[in-house]
């Protein structure tokens, strides 16, 4: 997936595949190789690439080890993970424990409403992942069009779907003029 990260972020600046190259002095086969998701680069590679590109290493980072998978492929989830985008905490409700179980839990979100109860409840905790793909019926943090909200991710026909739990809410079927962002997977305990 890093490599797919990296291909977006270098098309969207206007930036070929030559060009960063030279700025990174990174063998152009190799730079293809890590494009088509066949080579991970090194750290020091990944972030002359980010310095090249003008982009924040540690956003790409949190996609190193990830793989998409063909449910993925089909409604384009790297056009849904930022590479220069990270959520902005308003107030900090100090340390939490991070469960030993979740290793890969880059953050602890409080929920602030009742969309998904009785599932989470209002006030608790969840355990968030960073730029993670996901799969059907997974539980996600999103930003749609600038609004951050929880929600359960589905997909119809390459169309994304997001669901809450508390049925009062309504399904949000994601528009092609939507701006969403994954940021992150809300993992399990």
């Amino acid at each position: 997936m890093i490599g797919d990260m990296i291909a977006k972020a270098r098309k969207e600046k206007k930036i070929t595949k030559t060009e960063l190259a030279r700025l990174t002095d990174i063998n152009i086969g190799h730079l293809t190789h890590i494009e088509k998701g066949e080579r991970n680069p090194s750290h020091k590679a990944l972030k002359n690439i980010c310095k090249a590109l003008d982009i924040p290493y540690q956003q790409l980072m949190y996609t190193y080890d990830k793989t998409i998978n063909e449910d993925q492929e089909s409604y384009d989830i790297v056009k849904h993970i930022s590479y220069s985008k990270m959520i902005a905490i308003d107030s900090i409700g100090g340390f939490i424990d991070c469960p030993p179980e979740l290793p890969s839990a880059a953050a602890a979100i409080k929920v602030n409403d009742d969309s998904m109860e009785p599932k989470f409840e209002k006030g608790s905790y969840v355990y968030v992942e960073y730029n993670t793909p996901l799969n059907a019926k997974d539980y996600g943090i999103f930003s749609l069009n600038g609004e951050i909200i929880m929600r359960k991710f589905f997909t119809r026909n390459g169309k994304i779907l997001l669901k809450a739990e508390n049925k009062s809410y309504k399904e949000i079927a994601v528009k092609d003029s939507d701006e969403l962002y994954i940021i992150g997977k809300i993992l399990s305990k």
